[in-house]
């Protein structure tokens, strides 16, 4: 399956780019997906307590399966006023 993952602020900063594409195996989670991103961007790693995502701009939990054409975007926590 291929899957687009985004990521914005400073995890796009951490990845070099705000848009990914990667080949899946099916059945594969947003939990798979972001321990991928984590493995290959170890800066990414502190982020993972307080990291939301998204499949296909809806919110989703960590244990969502993908579906091949799927677009997942992880969102760290924003600070700002």
């Amino acid at each position: 399956m291929r899957i687009t993952v985004r990521v914005f602020a400073r995890l796009r900063e951490l990845a070099g780019a705000g848009e990914l594409v990667r080949d899946v195996a099916p059945g594969t989670s947003v939990a798979d997906v972001w321990r991928a991103l984590q493995h290959e961007f170890p800066g990414m790693a502190p982020y993972a307590r307080s990291v939301s995502a998204a499949v296909n701009a809806e919110f989703a939990r960590m244990d969502t399966r993908l579906s091949d054409g799927d677009e997942v975007a992880f969102l760290p926590p924003v600070s700002g006023g």
